[in-house]
């Protein structure tokens, strides 16, 4: 049995290849009920909540994983984490899928690159021209930009659930903060986006293709408004792949 850590688009399109190459026998691990919908066309089974080391060691023993694929959200560091540590103590195959970073593709000056929220928000605070704030950043850490730019006017894009929006409104947003749309969006919808909330700044994350990220920098070059990019976080992953036939030449081979 093989468990497919999900939490990006890309952790369907392997259960897609692991269905299109004959291999049936693999679990699909999802954080939210949101994900367990979006996972139901490609994975027959799911496992839907939150696991720390422990448990997934339970769960690997429990279901006689042989390999774990994680293709978790690239920020979601600690997830990973566990993984591996889990693997190790369970003496089974470890691999990282990754979309490859495309920061060295970007060629715009107003490009700002940071390691943590807290540097992103310094320099917002730090630029009395950048008002309106539009954070592209999901609402996992949306908290932390609330608190520490409460003097700026901001606009979250966010997913249009039900939880989210109440963890929303419960951190003060109300309405003309919040735009509850599901991405990736296109270039010129990204434009459209930025103009209709009069945005000075952008803050987003180190996605990849697959997370439109390009798409939001050239809108950002088009408008003329910086913006800023917070740096994944980098862990010692035992393997790293960043195409899915490479997971299925380990699959075959490995």
């Amino acid at each position: 049995m093989i468990l497919v850590l999900g939490g990006t688009s890309d952790s369907l399109k392997i259960c897609d290849r692991l269905s299109e190459i004959g291999i049936s026998d693999f679990i699909l691990s999802v954080a939210t009920e949101f994900g367990r919908e979006l996972a139901e066309s490609h994975a027959k089974e799911i496992v839907n909540g939150k696991m720390d080391k422990e448990e997934m060691v339970d769960f690997i023993k429990e279901n006689e994983i042989r390999q774990v694929i994680d293709a978790t959200h690239p920020y979601a560091v600690e997830v990973s984490r566990n993984a591996i540590d889990a693997c190790e103590e369970a003496d089974i195959k470890y691999i990282r899928f990754e979309r490859k970073s495309l920061l060295e593709e970007i060629k715009y000056q107003g490009e700002f690159v940071v390691d943590t929220i807290e540097e992103a928000c310094n320099m917002i605070m730090n630029h009395e021209e950048w008002e309106n704030v539009f954070i592209a950043i999901g609402s996992k850490n949306l908290g932390t930009y609330v608190k520490l730019l409460k003097s700026k006017t901001l606009t979250a894009r966010v997913l249009p659930t039900s939880d989210v929006l109440r963890n929303c409104e419960a951190m003060g947003l109300n309405a003309d903060n919040i735009l509850a749309i599901k991405g990736p969006f296109s270039k010129e919808i990204n434009v459209a986006i930025l103009k209709h909330a009069k945005v000075d700044v952008v803050i987003t994350k180190e996605s990849g293709f697959a997370g439109g990220f390009l798409d939001k920098v050239e809108a950002c070059e088009e408008v003329g408004i910086p913006i800023i990019i917070i740096k994944r976080k980098t862990i010692d992953y035992q393997r790293v792949v960043h195409e899915i036939d490479e997971i299925e030449e380990s699959l075959i081979f490995g």
